[in-house]
């Protein structure tokens, strides 16, 4: 297949990569795709990088390997189709039910007990992060011009804001709106490891004095971070089906067991406020292509179309998880079980917790078929002329 023609000015375009656990998998399968479409030596095609919970860890690779856009992509293969639980959590028999015993204790004491608290301990991400994550090539690829601002977003238990870490050039300024804040500062492991903080599950961070987890609760604009930050276009890779795609409505069994009311408060988290965001940006674009120029250059108020592109999962994963559960190490089975994860009913929420290859690997298939199927049109999303 012969490369497409290189641009001859290439759009600043931000990409958003959301959270969602384990599902974040797919989003490596995108980027293979896209590493795969784009021209070998075309440099990193995404000045602006943002992400948040498992999707700001995709992204940090992708920001410290931003002098080499191809490298970065083979760094996330290397770590996602080989990925085994033990890697992000402990799974034996002794940490993870010594953690499961403390969180149920914390849960009884009525706020009593002291320090970190979660039902699972990740300090081997900590420790996987660590390896592979250079924080400070950031500050270098931004210095150097491979990057203009990476950011990443966390969610302050204490203040009930969402703020967005970033690191970017001079002229990116720090910004204020109602529930959300975008702070400047160098990004480190802390960040990350409060981006990724799964509510319940893993336990919160604390950086400047305050509390942080999962950057996707209260999230309600998580396409802001990249705008703020000066991309002109936006490419979004979510980690769930979008609303307009055909929901599958099937009768009760029963009562819905905690799995089933996990799962379903999860993709609350992750997906709805970015369908929502995105609802509203379609909207303003539309609105705006009505609005005579004359009448927007008398608006003091920058109002600015915003052309972006999805892409998402065509197929459930939670039906591609259900298929892939019994890869779980068997204490994690058994406590999960505990609460009918380990039934179809429970399948969503172990899709955000099935860190193993095999499921991994079905997503990174899945991501990259996806993304191939849009090539022409990504392509000349991105700048190029498809051949």
């Amino acid at each position: 297949m012969a490369s497409p023609a290189q641009p001859a000015q290439r759009p600043a375009v931000g990409l958003v990569m959301t959270g969602g656990g384990a599902r974040a998998a797919y989003q490596v399968g995108v980027m293979r795709a896209l590493h795969d479409m784009l021209p070998r030596h075309c440099g990193n095609p995404f000045p602006v990088i943002a992400g948040t919970s498992a999707g700001a860890i995709n992204a940090a690779v992708l920001a410290t390997d931003a002098h080499d856009f191809r490298r970065g992509v083979r760094r996330l293969m290397t770590v996602w189709k080989n990925f085994h639980v033990e890697q992000v959590y402990r799974a034996d028999t002794v940490g993870a039910l010594g953690n499961s015993a403390r969180w149920l204790l914390a849960s009884l004491s009525g706020g009593r007990f002291k320090g970190p608290v979660s039902l699972l301990d990740n300090e081997p991400l900590a420790r996987l992060l660590e390896q592979h994550i250079d924080f400070a090539a950031v500050g270098r690829n931004i210095a150097a011009g491979h990057l203009s601002a990476f950011a990443i977003t966390c969610s302050g238990y204490t203040s009930g804001q969402s703020v967005t870490f970033f690191e970017g050039h001079e002229g990116h300024h720090e910004w204020a709106r109602a529930r959300r804040v975008g702070r400047a500062m160098p990004i480190g492991l802390p960040h990350l490891l409060a981006s990724s903080a799964l509510p319940f599950i893993f336990p919160p961070v604390k950086i400047d004095g305050e509390y942080y987890g999962d950057g996707s609760m209260r999230q309600i604009a998580p396409v802001s971070p990249a705008l703020h930050l000066g991309a002109e276009r936006l490419l979004v890779i979510g980690v769930g089906r979008q609303a307009s795609q055909s929901a599958v409505r099937q009768p009760a069994e029963g009562y819905p067991p905690l799995a089933q009311i996990a799962g379903h408060a999860l993709d609350s988290i992750f997906l709805d406020s970015l369908e929502v965001d995105l609802e509203r940006l379609q909207r303003i674009n539309r609105t705006l292509a009505i609005v005579p120029p004359e009448k927007l250059a008398q608006v003091s108020y920058p109002l600015r179309a915003v052309d972006f592109r999805v892409i998402t999962p065509s197929v459930p994963l939670s039906q591609i998880a259900a298929q892939f559960a019994t890869e779980l190490p068997p204490v994690i089975r058994g406590l999960l079980n505990t609460v009918g994860a380990m039934r179809r009913a429970g399948s969503n929420l172990v899709s955000y917790l099935l860190f193993e290859k095999a499921f991994c690997r079905a997503l990174i298939k899945l991501g990259y078929a996806d993304t191939m199927a849009q090539r022409d049109d990504l392509l000349q999303f991105l700048g190029y002329q498809p051949d």
